[in-house]
């Protein structure tokens, strides 16, 4: 390793620690370090506007569903069809055939993928605002309450924690005296 390398990863190391410092620091001059957690799952699963959202999104999606059963029966038919009248069939009229499944195959790919595109962002239409929603009810809990962090059990990044820390009904019982 060359000398600038080493020297780099000095002033590397050098920044970070400063940084940690005046972060520790930081904490230590608010006080005392006030923990607690949220179950973003539990929260998602009984928020009346996201269980809303979900019942939206899923009407929304019957006719593309219904759509994709449609091309799928036309796909098993061609392929039923194709199978009970090969043995009939010349060889350039079973190319013939062959091409038109592939075809209708890679037609049903390609609008599966235009349907699961719209599907996506759509979803994100009808679950951005209620997010926001739950992030300022949690914004609005630290703050009122002094929480130096708030984490996420359903992120996966917490392991253990005394359930005390739990603000999950906090914010359940928040958002709803503001529900729409």
């Amino acid at each position: 390793m060359g000398d600038v390398q080493i020297m780099r990863r000095i002033v590397l190391i050098s920044g970070v620690l400063a940084a940690l410092g005046t972060m520790a620091t930081g904490v230590a001059a608010q006080g005392v370090v006030k923990i607690g957690y949220i179950n973003s799952q539990v929260i998602i699963a009984e928020d009346p506007a996201a269980i809303a959202a979900q019942e939206q999104f899923q009407r929304e999606m019957v006719p593309f569903e219904s759509e994709l059963m449609g091309l799928e029966t036309e796909i098993t038919d061609l392929i039923s069809q194709y199978q009970a009248q090969e043995i009939t069939l010349t060889a350039n009229a079973r190319r013939t055939r062959q091409e038109v499944i592939v075809q209708r195959q890679q037609g049903y790919q390609d609008r599966m993928a235009q349907i699961e595109q719209e599907a996506g962002r759509r979803q994100q239409e009808l679950v951005a605002p209620i997010m926001e929603r739950i992030n300022s009810v949690i914004q609005e809990i630290r703050s009122d309450a002094a929480y130096t962090f708030i984490f996420d059990v359903a992120g996966g990044g917490l392991i253990a924690a005394d359930e005390s820390f739990d603000l999950t009904t906090e914010v359940m019982e928040r958002l709803a005296v503001g529900a729409p």
